[in-house]
């Protein structure tokens, strides 16, 4: 079947925080921060993934920082192009773009105007056929989930920019809401905790730091405390002060309050039949948001369903488009996708 139609696969897991890339034959061939450099002056692309997370709060004005995907959606499309010939130009795989099979992973909430974005991309790339699928629906394939059964299963997908929820039966989507409360914006709450609380300024790399540190959403045996430095807001001077791990927590759980109350949601909008599946499947949880301390327990406490993390949360996304390989060739297979034109067709779901 892959011979009849000779085209490379490719998948591409478009996070905010992460870029991955898999080529067909070759495996994961990209796993770098969505952070490029670029010289003001010239327009130069001066570092690219984490040559430029290494940067971060530590440029001057000559060196401007960009994320070309912000919350899976192309913010910036000429940085997003440069990205990604970067990554296959240093690899010497531009030759794996030509009429190859290219599926694109994005968050629930993506417009159809951002997903056309996102095709026109790979299409400028010399890509055949674009398939934009949505990341949880992927996260469930490389968490081992057996989605083609007509049995429900609820996926929670806590990402870099978005935290998509999912149920899945029968091989697609049932109900799936996105909502932009997720690992950054654990961050950005750490960092302005400790703004308000101790005058001090901090970085977003300080505030992820006591996050993987420290960060837990219940209490858990020998808790530490953790010595962070920024600048005193007052006095402008470096300045050191001591995070604990209830400080932390109680960060936490005011974020993760808007994810439960959307699980809540999805629950109350699922089929009965569904329902019952999910009393017996329980939920699984994929993301590098998963990695939070606890987050099983937690989960399991409010809602008592078995709760379950992926094995390789962080990586669940492009696993899933790995897997997925085989449903896309059937698929072209069948005359579903035409794949001998340089089109996107819609996927039969619609």
């Amino acid at each position: 079947m892959y011979k009849q139609f000779n085209r490379p696969f490719i998948s591409l897991d478009l996070g905010t925080s992460n870029i991955l890339a898999y080529v067909s034959g070759q495996g994961i061939v990209y796993n770098q921060p969505s952070l490029m450099a670029y010289d003001v002056r010239t327009n130069k692309l001066i570092a690219i993934g984490q040559d430029a997370y290494e940067m971060v709060g530590k440029t001057n004005d000559n060196v401007r920082l960009i994320t070309p995907l912000i919350d899976g959606v192309i913010a910036d499309l000429d940085a997003a192009q440069d990205l990604l010939k970067h990554i296959f130009d240093r690899l010497k795989m531009m030759n794996f773009w030509k009429n190859s099979i290219v599926v694109l992973a994005c968050p629930s909430g993506v417009t159809e105007l951002e997903r056309d974005a996102l095709k026109m991309v790979a299409k400028d790339m010399g890509a055949s056929l674009v398939v934009v699928e949505e990341e949880v629906k992927m996260s469930a394939l490389g968490a081992g989930v057996n989605i083609e059964m007509p049995m429900g299963h609820l996926i929670v997908d806590i990402g870099g920019g978005t935290t998509d929820i999912a149920i899945i039966s029968a091989g697609d989507i049932v109900i799936s809401r996105s909502i932009k409360v997720a690992g950054n914006a654990f961050n950005e709450e750490i960092l302005k905790y400790v703004r308000a609380e101790y005058n001090i300024s901090i970085g977003s790399k300080t505030a992820e730091n006591i996050k993987k540190s420290i960060g837990s959403l219940v209490k858990y045996p020998n808790e530490r405390s953790i010595q962070i430095y920024g600048r005193d807001i007052i006095s402008g001077l470096p300045k050191e002060v001591t995070v604990n791990s209830e400080e932390v927590r109680n960060i936490l759980l005011g974020s993760f309050s808007k994810i439960t109350d959307l699980v809540i949601e999805i629950m109350e909008n699922t089929p009965p039949e569904l329902a019952g599946d999910i009393m017996k499947n329980g939920m699984v949880l994929c993301g590098g948001g998963a990695l939070v301390r606890n987050i099983d327990k937690y989960f399991f406490d409010i809602f008592q369903l078995p709760t379950k993390i992926a094995a390789d949360p962080l990586n669940c996304v492009i696993e899933g488009t790995k897997a997925y390989e085989k449903i896309i060739l059937k698929r072209v297979e069948s005359g579903e996708y035409d794949a001998s034109q340089e089109t996107y067709l819609q996927t039969l779901k619609k």
